[in-house]
C-alpha cells in the first residue's frame, strides 16, 4: 500500500512529539506565555517539514530509493562513529593542534563542520520514513551521544574558534539546530540549554549587529537562520525577532559591494558575481525562513522584501537554462568537482547547481503573490521538461524536500511550462551579460576595477585566472549541454577558455590573491542593449601582465561578432585569442571541417588554418572570418585532476577532448587584431552561407580607438567608442558605448551608455534623417532632429552604466 507522506500527517505528528518536553514557561505563567511556547511548537513543528520534506510517497521512485540509500549511509555513519578526544569519526579530526587560522586550521574546523553534518544526516533517516532505521531506538542513542560528545569536547560556550569562521557560526550550528529541531522531544531540558549556550557564545546577536564583513548577503540570511531556529529550540521570542529584523538590510538595493543591484546583478565578496553559488544560498534560505515564520507573530513584513521576489525573473531566471545555473556566476564554486572525500563521488556542475535554485523558486512562490507563483511555476516546469543532459529527478545531490517541490511542479497538470525567453540581459554592476535566442544561449564574463578577474579561497578555483577575460559561455537548446558539466574545468586548458585573449605567461595557482582580490584597473566594461541585440566591450588587462586589449561583442539573432584590436603585450610570451575550445567528451569524434575540407579526427592534431574565410564543429557551431585569417586548430586529448584546480578535490586522473580553435598573436605582440562569428547550432551549409555573404557583416572599425560594425539586414549598428571620434554614420564626442536598431515601422532606437561611469556631458550624432524624438530618458537634455540626430547627454555618472534608450521616428 503507498502511503503519503503529507504535510498534515508532518504537523500531527511532529507537533504533538514537540509538545511532549514542555518549553520553558516565561516568569508568571501567564496565558500568553503559554500561548508562545505553543507557537515555538508550532514554528519546530513546521522546520520539521521544511527540513525533511512533504508530498511524497516514499514507497514510489525517484523517493524510495533516496530514502534507502539514505538509510544505508546512516547505518554506515552510525556503525563508523567512534567518539573520542578531538574527534567523533576517526577520519574527521577536528583537535587542532596549533589553533589559528591557517589553511590546516580551516581542515580541522571543517571536520568539525562535517561532524555535525554527519549527525544531521542520521536525524534524517531517523526522522523520515522509508530509511528502514525510521524511529529506530539504536540510531536515537547514537545521535544523542554525538550531540553530547561534540558539546563537550569542542562546541561549547568556552572553547575559542579556529580555522574558518564559516564552520562555527553558520555550517556546524545550523546542521546542530537542525538535529535539535529533529530530536527535539528526545532531549533534556538540559541539553536544550547547553547547546543553545554554545550557539549563542559562537554566534552572538552582535554578529548581525552591523552589515559588513562576513554578515552580509547569503552569509547574513545563513546567520538569521541561525537565530532564527536558536530562538524555536531554545524558547527565545527575541532571538527569532531579531533573526526577522536582521534580515532587512538584505533586501534594499545596494550600489556597492555585496547584495542584490536595480540591474539585476547579484555581488558576493564585494567584487565575485555570485548569484548561482552565493546568491542560490540567499534565495533558498530566504524562501525557508519566509516559510517559516509566515503566518506567526514573527512573519517577515517588511515591505521591500518585493525585491527579492522581483529578483527572481530579474536576478536568477537569466542564468537558468534547461536546468542549468550558469558557470559565468558561480565563481569558486565551479570548481568544486569530485571532492576527495564524497564516499559517492558524485561531481557537483551546474546542472546539480542548478536544480536548487528551481526548488528555492518554488519554495519562495509560496509567500509571493498568485500571479508571481503562477508564473515562477511556469519557468520552472520549462526549466525542468528541458533539462534533457541532467534531469533533476535524477539528482543525487538533490535533497528529499527540494526533489518532492519539483515533482510537484512536474506533476501538476494546471501548469503550463514556460518557453525560452528571446532576448538579452546586461548587468553592468557585475560585467556579465546573457543572450538566448531560438536554438541558443550564451554568456559573457569580464572584469573591471569593482568586478574581480576570478575569485579563489580555501584552495578552491586555484586556476581560474582567466574567467573574467572575455570568456563566453554558450550551449545549445538540445546540444551541448554537457560542455561545462562534463569536467570541463580539471581538464581544459586554462589559458585557452573560449571568447577570452590571454598570454601564456606562467601563473601560480591562486594568483592574484584570495577573496576576488584581483582587480583590474579599468573603467571602460560593459556595453547597451535594446533587450534583443547588444553592443559590448571590454578594456583587458591581462592579470599580472603587461597584457592589454580592447575586445568587443555584438549579440545578434544567430551570431555573435567578435572583435579584437589593440593587443599588446611585453610578457616575453605569446598572446592568444581563443575563439572556441569544445569539451567533446571523453570520445572527442566530432567532425571538423575548414573551408569545406573534412579534417583529420585523430588525437593528437593541429593544422595552421591560413587564409581561412569559415569553420564548422559538427554538433556544435560554425565559425566565420571576415577577409580570411590565419586560425590555428587543435585537437588535443588533455589530462586533469579535480585536485589541481581544487585542494580538497579527487586525484583521480580524467580525460577529455578538445577542439580548440585560436589566433595566435605571437610573442609580445604591439597592435594585434582579431574579428570571428560565433554561430551557435549553425550547420556546415549555414556557416558557408554566411562566410559567402560578405556583404551582410561590414566591420565599421577595429582599432584601439573604436570598434564597430553594421549589419544593414537587421538594420543593426553597434559601436564602442574607447575614444570619442566618428565611425560610420555616428559621432560620439567622448568615449561611450552606442547600439541604433533601426525597425521596420520606421522607428529607430538609440541605445547609449557610459561603461566608464565617467561621463559629466556627451553628445552623439547620427547622421541618418530623423523627424522626431518620441521617447528618451532624463539623461538627455536636448535632442535635435532633422537631416542627423543630435544628442545631447548630461551627467551620466550615476546611470551606474545603464543603457539611455531614445526613440525616434525615421525621416
Amino acid at each position: 500500500m503507498t502511503t503519503r507522506w503529507s504535510r498534515r500527517g508532518f504537523l500531527t505528528a511532529s507537533t504533538a512529539s514537540a509538545l511532549a518536553l514542555p518549553l520553558p514557561v516565561p516568569a508568571g505563567g501567564t496565558a500568553a506565555a503559554a500561548a508562545e511556547a505553543d507557537e515555538f511548537a508550532t514554528l519546530r513543528a513546521k522546520w520539521r517539514t521544511l527540513v525533511l520534506g512533504e508530498g511524497f510517497s516514499p514507497t514510489a521512485e525517484p523517493f524510495k530509493s533516496r530514502l534507502a540509500e539514505l538509510g544505508s549511509t546512516a547505518n554506515e555513519l552510525r556503525h563508523a562513529m567512534a567518539p573520542a578526544p578531538g574527534s567523533l569519526w576517526p577520519d574527521l579530526v577536528y583537535a587542532d593542534p596549533e589553533p589559528d587560522t591557517d589553511q590546516e586550521s580551516y581542515g580541522y574546523s571543517g571536520n568539525l563542520h562535517a561532524s555535525y553534518g554527519r549527525l544531521h544526516t542520521l536525524a534524517l533517516a531517523y526522522s523520515r520514513p522509508g530509511t528502514g532505521l525510521t524511529g529506530s531506538s539504536t540510531l536515537r542513542t547514537a545521535i544523542l551521544t554525538g550531540l553530547d560528545h561534540l558539546y563537550t569536547d569542542v562546541y561549547n560556550e568556552n572553547r575559542a574558534r579556529y580555522g574558518n569562521w564559516y564552520s562555527w557560526q553558520i555550517g556546524a550550528p545550523q546542521a546542530l539546530l537542525d538535529v535539535c529541531v529533529l530530536m527535539y522531544d528526545s532531549l533534556t531540558a538540559t541539553q536544550i540549554a547547553h547547546y543553545c549556550a554554545a550557539v549563542d557564545h559562537f554566534v552572538p546577536d552582535s554578529a548581525v549587529a552591523a552589515y559588513t564583513g562576513t554578515s552580509t548577503g547569503a552569509n547574513r540570511v545563513d546567520l538569521c537562520r541561525v537565530l532564527a531556529l536558536r530562538g524555536i529550540v531554545g524558547g527565545s521570542a527575541a532571538k527569532v525577532a531579531l533573526a526577522r529584523d536582521a534580515l532587512s538590510p538584505v533586501f534594499p538595493y545596494v550600489t556597492s559591494g555585496d547584495g542584490l543591484y536595480s540591474d539585476g546583478s547579484f555581488i558576493q565578496h564585494t567584487t565575485v558575481p555570485y548569484t548561482g553559488s552565493y546568491g542560490s544560498v540567499l534565495l533558498g534560505g530566504l524562501g525557508m525562513l519566509f516559510a517559516l515564520l509566515n503566518g506567526s507573530t514573527w512573519a517577515v513584513t517588511d515591505p521591500q522584501r518585493q525585491i527579492v521576489f522581483d529578483a527572481v525573473e530579474k536576478a536568477w531566471a537569466p542564468f537558468l537554462y534547461n536546468g542549468l545555473v550558469m558557470d559565468s556566476v558561480s565563481g569558486r564554486a565551479v570548481s568544486r568537482g569530485l571532492s576527495a572525500t564524497d564516499a559517492k563521488q558524485i561531481q557537483q556542475d551546474d546542472h546539480l547547481r542548478g536544480h536548487p535554485v528551481l526548488a528555492s523558486i518554488v519554495l519562495l512562490g509560496q509567500g509571493a503573490s498568485t500571479a508571481e507563483n503562477a508564473r515562477w511555476r511556469g519557468l520552472v516546469k520549462g526549466w525542468l521538461q528541458r533539462d534533457y543532459y541532467s534531469p533533476a529527478m535524477n539528482d543525487p545531490a538533490l535533497p528529499v524536500p527540494q526533489l518532492s517541490r519539483l515533482k510537484s511542479v512536474l506533476d501538476d497538470t494546471a501548469v503550463t511550462p514556460a518557453a525560452e525567453p528571446n532576448g538579452h540581459r546586461l548587468f553592468p554592476n557585475m560585467a556579465r551579460a546573457t543572450h538566448r535566442k531560438p536554438g541558443w544561449a550564451a554568456s559573457l564574463s569580464m572584469a573591471d576595477r569593482r568586478v574581480t578577474h576570478y575569485e579563489t579561497g580555501n584552495g578552491e578555483n586555484l586556476r581560474g585566472w582567466h574567467t573574467g577575460s572575455g570568456m563566453l559561455y554558450w550551449w545549445g537548446d538540445t546540444f551541448a549541454n554537457g560542455q561545462y558539466s562534463d569536467a570541463f574545468w580539471p581538464t581544459v586548458d586554462p589559458c585557452r577558455l573560449p571568447g577570452t585573449t590571454a598570454s601564456r605567461k606562467v601563473l601560480a595557482d591562486a594568483a592574484g590573491g584570495d577573496w576576488g582580490a584581483s582587480l583590474p584597473d579599468v573603467n571602460w566594461v560593459g556595453g547597451a542593449t535594446d533587450g534583443q541585440r547588444a553592443a559590448i566591450g571590454q578594456y583587458l588587462k591581462g592579470l599580472q601582465s603587461t597584457l592589454l586589449a580592447k575586445k568587443s561583442w555584438f549579440f545578434l539573432d544567430d551570431t555573435v561578432v567578435c572583435l579584437g584590436a589593440g593587443i599588446r603585450c611585453t610578457d616575453g610570451t605569446k598572446v592568444e585569442t581563443t575563439v572556441d575550445n569544445r569539451n567533446l567528451g571523453p570520445v572527442g569524434n566530432a567532425p571538423f571541417t575548414a573551408d569545406g575540407i573534412v579534417k583529420p579526427l585523430a588525437h593528437p592534431w593541429s593544422e595552421t588554418l591560413t587564409g581561412a574565410r569559415w569553420a564548422h564543429i559538427g554538433g556544435h557551431a560554425g565559425y566565420v572570418f571576415p577577409g580570411g585569417a590565419t586560425v590555428k586548430a587543435l585537437r588535443e586529448a588533455r589530462d586533469g585532476r579535480w585536485r589541481d584546480i581544487n585542494r580538497g578535490g579527487s586525484t583521480t586522473v580524467l580525460n577529455r577532448k578538445y577542439l580548440t580553435l585560436y589566433v595566435d598573436h605571437g610573442t609580445d605582440p604591439t597592435a594585434a587584431t582579431y574579428a570571428y562569428l560565433l554561430m551557435p547550432g549553425a550547420t556546415a551549409a549555414q556557416t558557408q552561407a554566411r562566410a559567402d555573404a560578405t556583404d551582410w557583416l561590414t566591420v565599421l572599425a577595429n582599432t584601439n580607438d573604436q570598434q564597430g560594425v553594421a549589419v544593414p539586414s537587421l538594420g543593426f549598428t553597434g559601436v564602442n567608442f574607447w575614444f570619442g571620434g566618428t565611425v560610420g554614420d555616428l559621432v560620439a564626442s567622448d568615449p561611450c558605448c552606442v547600439m541604433v536598431q533601426e525597425r521596420g515601422d520606421g522607428t529607430a532606437v538609440v541605445c547609449v551608455s557610459d561603461p566608464m561611469r565617467m561621463r559629466t556631458g556627451l553628445t552623439l550624432t547620427w547622421n541618418r534623417a530623423v523627424t522626431s524624438v518620441t521617447s528618451k530618458p532624463a539623461t538627455v537634455t536636448s535632442a535635435t532632429t532633422g537631416a542627423s540626430l543630435r544628442l545631447t547627454f548630461g551627467d551620466l555618472r550615476g546611470t551606474a552604466g545603464a543603457t539611455q534608450r531614445v526613440t525616434v521616428r525615421l525621416g
